[in-house]
């Protein structure tokens, strides 16, 4: 098997709303948070969560590139994306947060998000970073139903 689907299932882009975007990305434990390093994108896997629908947050280390980015310019933008694709038939979703990353630093809050957000990988995990989601963006790939249709060019 090649890793790509079969020819005759034809695919559709469907654009999400916001809420769903932020309903589908909440279901999900981890995602990718894109920054700038050095001049560069990087982008790193991470856990998240979704507080209140509004907030995504993330734990990270406190001399990790991604806090020491955040923690050196109070604006920091960044992208974060959640998605859940079938391999076999590439159907699924993909959400795209971007908005501006803040550590947090209230002792009430940072409590709250260290108890609701466990490490998933070995290390102490610090810091915890809020990205605001200024811009969401969500797109569902499904089945088109028509047979005889044949998904748009790119």
């Amino acid at each position: 098997m090649s890793g790509f689907p079969s020819d005759d299932l034809v695919r559709s882009v469907v654009d999400l709303s916001r809420s769903e975007s932020l309903r589908l990305l909440a279901s999900v434990p981890f995602g990718r948070v894109v920054f700038t390093r050095d001049a560069m994108p990087a982008i790193r896997p991470v856990n998240h969560f979704v507080d209140e629908g509004e907030i995504v947050i993330v734990r990270t280390r406190l001399t990790s590139r991604l806090t020491s980015t955040v923690r050196a310019d109070h604006n920091v933008v960044v992208a974060y994306e959640a998605d859940e694709i079938d391999n076999g038939t590439q159907l699924g979703w993909s959400v795209v947060v971007t908005g501006i990353a803040r550590t947090v630093t209230d002792p009430e809050r940072v409590a709250r998000y260290e108890a609701r957000l466990r490490p998933w990988v070995e290390g102490v995990m610090d810091a915890v970073v809020a990205i605001e989601p200024t811009l969401v963006t969500g797109v569902r790939l499904i089945e088109k139903s028509d047979p005889d249709a044949r998904p748009a060019a790119s």
